[in-house]
């Protein structure tokens, strides 16, 4: 892709963290609600939420694009994904930052009622989650697919449906956690992909190495919480490092 990615920031846990990333030009910032380190609890994510104003539904919005007549015959998945791309883009026409809730191997009803709680506007997968869960989430889902950083030859859209999540992304798998491992996968694997959906890279990037690995692979957006952090803590300098980093190719 010749325009520069889109960029999220995950792992934020204040709203200063929030108000920083959105001011030095983040497009989506992550709030982690999954068992991890980052998680935040309900009042804290209310709060950063609210620093970026309105949610989604303040906009009128369509409905997710599995309930459109007119989506139900797009059967590529390249199509699919450029589908949920544009809507996503459209979405930031409105708002942006977006806010994007983490989740992982947690129930619909508990997803369903912090995004009401908190008024998030994207939720993503990030567990074992099947893919007809996303169908149960009153959200656009952005799906995670975890790599194994050593594998470098298999397809991970293979076996990806048309018509659930709006967007993909590829991180690196870890037995402990759901992202935010500071592992990068397979280069050759993650430009091989991006070549066919527009894709969302994780897994290992930092201020220092964006620039290139998004030379090299094209993704559409980029995602980064380990590399933007000192001691476990938000870096400010590094948030603005990565954020120019990345959109500077």
């Amino acid at each position: 892709m010749n325009q520069p990615p889109f960029v999220k920031i995950c792992g934020n846990r204040t709203a200063s963290d929030v108000a920083v990333a959105a001011q030095l030009g983040a497009d989506f910032i992550g709030i982690v609600f999954a068992e991890s380190a980052r998680k935040v609890g309900i009042p804290e994510a209310r709060a950063m939420v609210r620093q970026l104003g309105p949610s989604l539904d303040s906009f009128e919005l369509e409905s997710p694009p599995p309930n459109h007549s007119d989506t139900e015959l797009v059967t590529d998945l390249g199509l699919w994904y450029k589908y949920g791309a544009d809507k996503i883009e459209s979405y930031l026409g409105y708002k942006r930052p977006l806010a994007v809730g983490v989740f992982a191997d947690q129930s619909a009803e508990e997803i369903n009622n912090i995004v009401e709680e908190t008024g998030i506007d994207l939720v993503q997968l990030s567990g074992s989650e099947p893919w007809n869960f996303s169908l149960t989430v009153n959200r656009q889902v952005v799906q995670v697919i975890h790599i194994d950083p050593e594998d470098d030859l298999s397809d991970p859209l293979v076996d990806v449906p048309v018509g659930r999540s709006l967007a993909l992304m590829l991180d690196a798998k870890s037995s402990k956690y759901a992202g935010g491992t500071g592992k990068q996968i397979s280069i050759d694997l993650a430009k091989n992909a991006a070549k066919k959906i527009p894709l969302i890279l994780a897994g290992g990037l930092t201020p220092e190495n964006v620039r290139a690995v998004v030379r090299a692979v094209k993704p559409w957006a980029v995602d980064v919480s380990s590399g933007t952090e000192t001691d476990g803590l938000k870096d400010y300098k590094k948030v603005a490092s990565f954020i120019e980093n990345a959109k500077s190719n």
